[in-house]
């Protein structure tokens, strides 16, 4: 399966959680791009006016991975607009990433996967897995073990 990863990734938090999802697909078989979408300009955190620089292309691939960080207890407003922004995601499988800093998943990780659930199912996409890395938890790499995993098995 063609699949593509695209995520916004500001710290690189979330980029590091994508390319192990990467290697781990393309160990399967899976010829497996990452993609980045970028800020004209860059972006200090909290900013809500933005203009995309880059909007990766999905219209190659049989399958997606968005990822993105939690901002504010919500879905990254980067990832939200280059969502909004995208055509259909009819007939494609999806999985769903997010970093957060905070420990618990239900302090904005949780939120942030119900929102990216939904932007995606109104374009078309059947969502087949999720995942939430805690960043500052001790944790961690179990958290990233386990989303490379369910994100993995998605395909």
């Amino acid at each position: 399966m063609k699949i593509g990863i695209i995520v916004y990734s500001q710290t690189g938090n979330t980029r590091s959680v994508a390319e192990k999802v990467k290697e781990r697909l393309a160990k399967a078989g899976h010829a497996v791009s990452l993609e980045e979408i970028t800020v004209a300009g860059g972006r200090k955190g909290g900013d809500r006016v933005f203009q995309l620089q880059t909007r990766p292309d999905v219209t190659p691939y049989e399958g997606l991975v968005f990822g993105s960080a939690v901002e504010a207890f919500s879905l990254s407003p980067v990832l939200k607009a280059y969502l909004q922004g995208i055509g259909s995601l009819g007939g494609k499988t999806v999985g769903c990433l997010v970093t957060q800093a905070f420990p618990y998943p239900w302090l904005g990780g949780n939120r942030a996967i119900r929102q990216m659930r939904t932007l995606c199912q109104s374009k078309g996409a059947r969502i087949a897995g999720a995942a939430i890395v805690n960043w500052a938890q001790s944790r961690r790499e179990e958290k990233t073990r386990q989303a490379v995993e369910t994100l993995s098995a998605a395909f």
